[in-house]
């Protein structure tokens, strides 16, 4: 990770030297008077390598900072539609985003999309070249380490300077970071794909890992660049529907990535059940945001897609979503957006543009914009976005989601990212004229038990090479011991998740 001038949090990369003295000052300023025995930087550092340095950071009260940056422009952007929004006939959004997996490795057979080229291959650090392969029925990846897509220069080893040909010469990667699922193995998001509408050029919006990339869903920006447990201090969406009197609730299944924000949004938090619950009553809100169940530890329990869980439990979960939301009362009223935060390390063969920096914090700009990280999968199923293999190629990334919920309820612009005009709004292309509310008969895949790797005999990895976590644990694994998630589920309202 990189120091920038400015920032003052605990979100640190404890693998430079030059700021681990300000991580230290941080954390030990906070636990003053209570510890037993002074710390020299040995012991520090083998506190921060267990626990994770964001993880002592959340449970002291650090939070993370970022440089200044300009305001966004104030009031509503101009209307990319000839349609009044409060007439628009959008009542209800909804948003799931599911983890690490890119376009091309599981979509890039879909029919008219940008997806796999004939002959695509890609050569290793030994100089050999590997065509891209299906993983076929690998459900799980065991037996391979998890790609490596940090910030910096994994990632830019992968990106090479626009062509995209790097992704086995990142250290730590092997074949797996080119194996790629057809539409058999995802029977459902297959479906869904095909009968609405599919956005091929949605982008991650930084190219970095999964926490920065989940802040810029909510935030429009990034106050850290690795899957760091700072307590953020960050403006989001949330806060905008609330000052606007907006409905609005995130929904989580096991682990809340709200947390981050500490107890801030605890209130207007709630488990899966209670979605499942308010979808089918019609007591949804107008804009919830949706999380699976995280995988934590590489035990096959996750339904979040999240390598080594079994893609059959996530594609199960969205299958769930999609037929709750479709058989509640306000199906005709939503709009249903299903994303992957970022593309974990996969192979994609799309180089990403760039878009306005929202922030000082990413150093990699030319002319003020940033990298996009590389194509996820993105699905928008609604009656405004029927379609039998509809394909919607206009550049994307998160904050597009941001700007749909801006445009519907008059908000303004969080960042100079979700402002710009370089980063569409997927209403341009919704078909207000003539809805169809009628819901195709989509598969109902089943759960199936998921098992850790080492039940299944082979060895599995399900850290990244370089990552300062427990072995076996992944960064929801580290959230989960957070002091804050513990205070979390000691609500009430969360005793069936405990």
């Amino acid at each position: 990770m990189v120091h920038n001038k400015g920032e003052r949090g605990c979100d640190r990369a404890m693998g430079d030297s030059r700021v681990w003295l300000s991580a230290r000052k941080c954390i030990l300023g906070s636990l003053k008077g209570r510890l037993q025995h002074p710390m020299n930087r040995r012991r520090f550092t083998q506190t921060l390598l267990t626990a994770g340095v964001g993880a002592v950071g959340a449970a002291t009260g650090c939070v993370a900072r970022v440089p200044p940056h300009p305001a966004p422009p104030p009031g509503p952007l101009p209307n990319p539609t000839n349609v009044n929004p409060a007439n628009s006939g959008i009542e209800h959004v909804v948003v799931v985003a599911m983890e690490n997996r890119s376009f091309d490795h599981f979509l890039g057979w879909l029919p008219h999309a940008d997806g796999i080229p004939a002959g695509l291959s890609y050569v290793d650090t030994r100089g050999v070249s590997h065509a891209v392969y299906s993983l076929d029925s690998d459900y799980t990846g065991c037996g391979h380490k998890v790609p490596n897509n940090s910030y910096g220069s994994p990632n830019l080893t992968a990106y090479d300077n626009g062509r995209m040909d790097g992704f086995l010469r990142v250290p730590g990667n092997d074949i797996y970071s080119i194996g790629y699922y057809s539409a058999a193995e995802l029977p459902f998001l297959s479906a869904l794909a095909q009968a609405y509408t599919t956005c091929d050029h949605w982008f991650a919006p930084i190219l970095a890992e999964t926490f920065p990339n989940r802040m810029f869903l909510w935030a429009a920006q990034t106050d850290r660049l690795s899957n760091t447990l700072a307590i953020s201090e960050l403006p989001t969406i949330f806060d905008s529907l609330s000052k606007a009197g907006i409905s609005h609730r995130y929904y989580f299944g096991n682990v809340p990535y709200l947390s981050l924000w500490g107890l801030k949004y605890v209130t207007v938090s709630a488990d899966f059940d209670d979605f499942l619950s308010d979808v089918g009553s019609g007591n949804l809100p107008a804009v919830s945001f949706l999380d699976p169940k995280f995988t934590v530890l590489d035990d096959g329990l996750g339904n979040d897609d999240h390598p080594h869980s079994d893609i059959r439990n996530g594609d199960a979960f969205l299958s769930q979503v999609f037929h709750a939301v479709t058989r509640g009362p306000k199906w005709s009223s939503t709009v249903l957006i299903v994303i992957f935060d970022e593309w974990g390390g996969f192979f994609d063969h799309v180089a990403p543009p760039r878009g306005v920096a929202p922030n000082g914090l990413d150093t990699n700009l030319v002319n003020g914009a940033a990298l996009l990280g590389f194509r996820v999968p993105a699905v928008i199923a609604s009656p405004f976005t029927r379609g039998n293999n509809q394909v919607d190629s206009t550049v994307y990334d998160h904050t597009a989601i941001l700007k749909l919920i801006e445009w519907r309820w008059g908000l303004s612009p969080l960042t100079a990212r979700d402002a710009s005009p370089a980063i569409g709004n997927p209403v341009a292309k919704f078909n207000f004229s003539s809805p169809d509310t009628g819901v195709p008969s989509l598969p109902s895949p089943g759960a199936i038990r998921g098992l850790p790797c080492a039940l299944q005999g082979l060895e599995s990895k399900a850290v990244p090479a370089g990552a300062a976590q427990a072995p076996g644990s992944t960064e929801f694994g580290n959230l989960s011991r957070s002091q804050t998630v513990r205070d979390w589920l000691s609500r009430p309202q969360f005793k069936k998740i405990r």
